[in-house]
Parts: C-alpha cells; structure tokens; sequence
C-alpha cells in the first residue's frame, strides 16, 4: 500500500497559500495551510505529519525559527523553505538549520511537486532496502543521512546527501553533468555548477580510505560511481 504524504504548509500570503495547498492535495499530497508560525508550530506538535514547507517571513515565529523547534523533536522530516530571500547567506542558514531544499520566489507549482516529490524518493517512501547502500566498505543510510565505516559515522549535509544517493541509484553507470545539476539543483548556471565541484571533491573525500570505491570523471560528459564488488 503506498504511504500518504501529509504536508504541512505555512506561508503568511493567503492568496498563495490557498493555491499550494489546492495543487498539493490534488497531487496526492494531503495539505494543511497555516498563515503564521505560531498556528503552524501547536498544529505540527498536535496533528502527525510527513514533511513541512515552509516560507521564512512568517508572523509571530518566522520560518527559521520553525524548522529549529520542529528539528528538536523530529531529526528527519523534510523541510523545504519558501521565500523571497535568496542571498547566499540567507540559502545557508537554512541549510545549516537542516533543509532539505530552499526554493527562492517566485516559482512555478510544478517545480515545487518535482521537488517535493524527489526529496520523498530518499526519505519517507523510502523502505529499508531502498535506502540502504552497501558501497564495498561503506554503508551509505539515505533516511539517516550518514556514512557509516568501520562502526564510525558520518553525518552528511544536504548536498552530499542528494548527491551521493544520486550516483549510488545509478552505480557503476555514467551520471550525466547536466543531469546532476537539475536532479540537485534544480537549475543550470555557472554558480550551481561550481558549487557542485566543491561537493564533488567533498564526496571523493568521503571514500578515501577504500580503494574499491570511486568517484571518477568521465571526460566530457560527467561522473561514474565505481564500486568493485
């Protein structure tokens, strides 16, 4: 039986929340719309839910503030922040709080679904044996976000995680440059695509100590994750 994500929505703009909450649960996605973050925060500590979304400038509590309660209690959920703020200072803070992604306004519904739906495909429709990698010594844990070696964990952030569950779902197969930017950026330019190097190196780093494992470049085209058997 599949598993019914339930979402919980704040954003301050009525008109727009209304409409997300509309799409959302047409998609498939049952959706409660708060307007401020203190509504938000009594629902979520009074209702179950499956994933949050959020937007920054909320009344009362704002959207940063949210997540970090939210994150005391549950380590996992996803959390997408919404918003108009898109400095490169504003983008980490969320992720250093634990987003799972944070879309700058505006943006189209569609894109929101698609994101929403990938980050769902690595965390909570995920069974144990789909989100388990054995990658030689390695045990990569998608849901738990860690690395695990010789007893010894590694926690991951948000980058290294969607990148490396990418190339373990096509291991040994050639991940094409473009391909990974939009699965994990969600668009292609020039900063994403240097910023994707850094993290492409973070990665390499990760397997240093086993042979048997290897993320290499294919020349012109974009990466393969090798692992020998």
């Amino acid at each position: 039986m599949k598993k019914t994500i339930k979402i919980l929505l704040a954003d301050g703009d009525r008109n727009l929340g209304f409409i997300l909450k509309s799409f959302l649960t047409l998609k498939g996605f049952p959706t409660v719309l708060c307007l401020d973050g203190t509504e938000a925060l009594e629902r979520y500590e009074n209702d179950a839910f499956d994933f949050i979304i959020t937007e920054v400038l909320l009344r009362n509590i704002d959207g940063y503030t949210l997540a970090e309660t939210i994150r005391k209690y549950d380590k996992e959920i996803p959390i997408i922040f919404l918003t108009s703020k898109s400095s490169r200072l504003d983008v980490s803070k969320g992720f250093e709080i634990g987003a799972d992604d944070y879309i700058t306004k505006p943006f189209s519904m569609d894109e929101l679904l698609d994101r929403v739906k990938a980050i769902c495909r690595r965390t909570v429709l995920k069974t144990r044996n789909e989100h388990i990698f054995q990658l030689s010594s390695y045990t990569f844990d998608s849901v738990r976000h860690v690395l695990i070696r010789n007893g010894i964990e590694k926690k991951l952030t948000g980058r290294e995680l969607d990148l490396l569950f990418l190339f373990c779902e096509y291991k040994n197969r050639v991940v094409e440059r473009s391909f990974a930017l939009m699965r994990v950026w969600h668009k292609e330019n020039y900063f994403n695509a240097r910023n994707m190097d850094v993290y492409i190196n973070k990665i390499r780093k990760l397997f240093k100590d086993d042979p048997n494992v290897e993320l290499r470049n294919v020349h012109g085209i974009g990466y393969k994750l090798v692992v020998k058997e």
